[in-house]
């Protein structure tokens, strides 16, 4: 990202212009800003170091100038330009530890081909000097544009919009590039967790806005869990350990810490997150509850009629002996017999009637 220049100038000074790059070669629990590589803030927290890093073409001898401008409080220093056209500036961690919240603007100050600064910081008088500019006297010592420090000084606002406007003026050879940052109390947050089963594994997360790479301290404990007699069981439920904050979204880095709940006790456990170094905290409850057994389900199969069997069998039955009377019989008359016999007998009738 090429630093800004103010439209007007020469095309001899455009070629000259500062070329700012990240570094990569920056600790991971630093906050690492780039002047001119994005128009947005960074929010910081208390205690979190930040270094200002990039290229400065033209390997300037009297190196940059670096204006802090922030919340009641300016800083203004110098840092060298490396071999390599590299530089770095660097707020440690002491000095965010006692940074008020608020915005803070970093103005890195090249001198461009006259190799001085055209504007300056009177330390004396807390004024911005504007040196191409003749004072009334004629002392060649320069101009005071504005109050900086001091009785009647700008609010860090407008001081800092007067500073840009001083520097990217067509009279002064000097260009810069900015960079801002938020600085804001050290804070860390748990997710919501929700009810979860004896024997699940799950993840507890949340946001920080410390730097990438800072450390917390997790712990999870039974809600129940207090000192005890030796003669009673104290029995620990829960875990412990370290993680490190990693890159999130939205102004906000984020942590996570594993559960395996297969040893806690049914129970309400709290959550406790802290900094290692920095001085922040914080907490939330969730349950462990008892694993039910899976309900036994009754499967209703369809009825398939049995095929028929015959089975061959013997009924063993006793004879009843039965006594008979013996009967009668008579031999059979022929009908013509019979039939003489009544003609006889009708035929001796009639005779005797006579």
């Amino acid at each position: 990202m090429n630093i800004p220049v103010i439209p007007g100038r020469s095309f001899m000074r455009c070629s000259l212009t500062l070329i700012l790059f990240v570094l990569l070669s920056m600790p991971a629990t630093a906050v690492t800003l780039t002047p001119g590589a994005s128009s947005g803030s960074t929010t910081i927290s208390n205690g979190d170091p930040v270094y200002i890093n990039g290229v400065a073409t033209g390997h300037p001898q009297n190196g940059l100038q670096i204006w802090l401008i922030g919340n009641n409080m300016v800083r203004i220093t110098t840092v060298q330009v490396n071999s390599d056209n590299t530089y770095t500036y660097e707020i440690t961690s002491t000095e965010t530890q006692n940074f008020a919240p608020g915005q803070y603007l970093v103005i890195v100050q090249h001198p461009m081909m006259n190799g001085q600064y055209d504007i300056t910081y009177s330390a004396a008088t807390g004024q911005v000097i504007n040196r191409q500019m003749q004072a009334s006297g004629g002392s060649g010592s320069g101009t005071a544009i504005f109050q900086l420090t001091r009785a009647g000084n700008l609010q860090s606002s407008d001081a800092a919009s007067a500073l840009m406007r001083a520097i990217g003026s067509q009279n002064v050879d000097d260009t810069f590039a900015t960079v801002s940052f938020f600085i804001n109390p050290p804070n860390a947050f748990v997710n919501p967790v929700g009810d979860h089963v004896v024997g699940e594994k799950f993840m507890i997360s949340g946001t920080t806005n410390l730097a990438v790479g800072d450390k917390l301290q997790v712990d999870v404990y039974s809600s129940s869990f207090s000192p005890t007699k030796k003669s009673q069981s104290g029995a620990y439920s829960g875990a412990s350990g370290v993680v490190e904050v990693t890159a999130g979204t939205g102004g906000k880095n984020q942590w996570s810490f594993a559960i395996d709940s297969a040893t806690f006790r049914p129970d309400e456990y709290i959550i406790t997150v802290e900094g290692i170094l920095q001085d922040v905290k914080g907490s939330a409850t969730f349950n462990i509850l008892a694993a039910t057994p899976a309900p036994t389900t009754t499967v209703q199969l369809p009825m398939t009629p049995l095929p028929e069997t015959k089975t061959a069998f013997a009924i063993a039955t006793t004879p009843t002996v039965r006594t008979v009377e013996p009967v009668t019989t008579h031999a059979d008359v022929p009908v013509w017999v019979i039939f003489s016999g009544l003609v006889a007998a009708i035929l001796l009738q009639i005779s005797r009637r006579r």
